[in-house]
């Protein structure tokens, strides 16, 4: 399915399949996961993707062909393509531990044709073997979804009194990985959404409740995956002096004016921006630990357009995962 203009649908295609490249795995695609970025992506939110352009970026698939000097992983492997494709390993940002900053980064689904596709290419190093407890539909959300929602809850430290704001595909494997840790964990969701409201409750939230009004009790943390600048100040009310509200999404719309009265005290207001190899690592090897469940509705490759759609109006619970 391929995108061949942005705010245009999807146009099915038949293309050559993709040959790997010296040091880069083609993948025979099990299952992809749709994710907000996608739809910023062909919603023209973000501005120069490589067109025509394969989208998608949490692949999940078995390796079918090797590059040249090709080596970490074997024919029939099953592996993982997450957001990040590409980064030189010789800037500052990649010497220094930060190669989601690299400046000359290339990602998945944007600048390097993705998953919605029966064959993908990726380079070997950016592929990651999936834990064997999770079937390939369970597995595909915890490559973006999962990553960004993890290395989120990283930055806000210690926190306690966690609040979510969106409960969607992130926030619903996030929320487990807390409860895991000993958080608390607050949902804060659209106030006409039950079905997040439920599925929040269902996964470990003490409160679920709407993310306009205010908070139960004073937060320690709270972490926006909603693209809506509007919560920024709402967030930042709802946490302590000297906690931490953390925007988790590549894109957001503009965030209104507020006083700075809600900012001072030490709270700190930051932006996550994509993952590093070592977060899927890390993150990986805790979800092969600890059996997250992932929520998820699947479509069938050449329904990407719907799939899209039911994301952009808010009718999916979890994640939803084409499969080819």
């Amino acid at each position: 399915m391929v995108l061949e203009a942005q705010r245009q649908p999807l146009v099915a295609a038949d293309l050559p399949v993709p040959e790997p490249g010296p040091g880069e795995l083609q993948l025979e695609v099990s299952v992809c996961g749709v994710c907000r970025t996608d739809l910023h992506v062909v919603d023209g939110d973000l501005t120069e993707p490589k067109l025509p352009l394969v989208v998608g970026h949490q692949i999940v698939g078995h390796v079918s062909a090797l590059g040249e000097g090709a080596s970490r992983h074997a024919l029939g492997d099953r592996v993982g393509v997450p957001w990040l494709g590409y980064a030189d390993g010789t800037c500052r940002y990649c010497t220094s531990g930060r190669e989601n900053l690299c400046d000359a980064a290339r990602f998945t689904g944007y600048e390097l044709d993705g998953g919605y596709a029966e064959y993908a290419v990726a380079r070997e190093d950016f592929c990651f073997p999936i834990p064997d407890d999770y079937p390939d539909l369970q597995a595909a959300p915890l490559l973006c979804a999962g990553l960004i929602g993890y290395r989120s809850l990283r930055m806000t430290g210690d926190a306690e009194r966690l609040g979510l704001y969106g409960f969607g595909a992130s926030a619903h494997i996030v929320a487990q990985v807390a409860r895991h840790q000993g958080r608390r964990v607050f949902a804060f969701v659209r106030g006409d959404d039950e079905a997040a409201k439920s599925l929040a409750l269902e996964l470990g939230a003490e409160w679920a409740g709407d993310s306009m009004g205010p908070a139960p009790e004073e937060l320690d943390a709270a972490i926006i995956f909603a693209p809506v600048g509007s919560l920024v100040p709402l967030a930042l009310k709802a946490v302590r002096p000297g906690g931490t509200v953390v925007c988790g999404g590549i894109h957001m719309s503009d965030i209104p004016s507020f006083p700075y009265s809600i900012l001072w005290e030490e709270r700190t207001l930051r932006s996550v921006a994509n993952l590093t190899r070592h977060n899927a690592e890390e993150f990986l090897a805790f979800a092969a630990v600890h059996r997250l469940r992932t929520t998820t509705t699947t479509y069938a490759l050449a329904d990407a357009n719907r799939a899209l759609s039911d994301l952009r109006d808010g009718r999916i619970s979890g994640a939803a995962v084409l499969k080819p």
